[in-house]
């Protein structure tokens, strides 16, 4: 299948351009807030009806959401996948539009921020980080999407009639691994969270979510890094057979488990 070439810039307004990689994290954080307000508002999904924080103060987090992916992800970027070129290159650790941002480390920030947020206000934290579960897969969705319209983070070569040849990835056809991310851990995930929000009442067990969230993230980013080309300045680690984006993923399958563990079985008092 030939690139369908999308522009990366959505529209432009004089010297000001809106590209869809921009437009993909406010896209994530604005439809995040009102899914989250959603929820925040349907009392009954929570444990003793008390959600972390009052619905509408959720738009108030959108802002530090905002702070804290960026950041998070940029410094992520730095440590994770590229901390030699930066060291001897230190004012390029701001030039955020020459691109390089982490998931994990976006993941991490994220987190940050929502546990400041909500102990700023009282709320329960581990809650809190189910909500934050309930609605990140919105933003991986929308973010995997910009990644293939930006021709990048494309996968290894193969012969599958879905193949696509990338403007940067030679003349041969290689796996589209971000739409296999957005499918997998966007939409996929989603209703799997969705189904056990409102079917099985998650999220009357702190804690729970968000080791759903974690186990699924990180079971299929793990995956997917086999036909995924890692980052050239890094290649495969030990001996060939591990990416960074799986080692990333450990400690995030590894605290899903923790939690769901700890989320069943505490007895849990607000």
């Amino acid at each position: 299948m030939p690139f369908p070439n999308i522009d990366p810039v959505a529209f432009a307004i004089g010297p000001f351009a809106a590209r869809w990689y921009a437009l993909a994290y406010l896209g994530g954080v604005f439809f995040g807030a009102l899914y989250g307000a959603m929820l925040l508002r349907s009392r009954s999904l929570w444990r003793d009806n008390s959600p972390p924080f009052a619905p509408g103060a959720i738009y108030d987090f959108a802002f530090w959401a905002v702070i804290g992916i960026v950041v998070g992800g940029r410094v992520g970027y730095v440590l994770f996948y590229n901390l030699p070129y930066y060291l001897a290159n230190p004012r390029e650790m701001l030039a955020l539009w020459d691109g390089g941002m982490s998931f994990h480390g976006g993941m991490l920030g994220l987190m940050l921020a929502m546990l400041l947020f909500t102990r700023a206000r009282g709320g329960n934290l581990l809650s809190s980080m189910d909500l934050l579960a309930s609605v990140a897969t919105i933003g991986i969705f929308l973010g995997r999407i910009a990644n293939f319209i930006n021709g990048e983070l494309w996968g290894a070569e193969t012969d599958l009639p879905w193949g696509v040849v990338f403007p940067a990835g030679g003349d041969v056809p290689r796996h589209p691994s971000q739409l296999y991310e957005a499918l997998l851990e966007g939409l996929l995930l989603f209703l799997v969270i969705r189904i056990a929000t409102h079917v099985f009442h998650a999220l009357r067990k702190p804690g729970l979510v968000a080791g759903i969230f974690g186990i699924g993230y990180a079971l299929v980013r793990m995956l997917i890094e086999y036909v995924r080309v890692p980052d050239p300045q890094l290649g495969y680690l030990f001996g060939g057979f591990v990416t960074m984006g799986q080692l990333l993923s450990l400690p995030l399958l590894l605290g899903g488990i923790v939690l769901i563990a700890y989320a069943n079985r505490r007895r849990h008092v607000r």
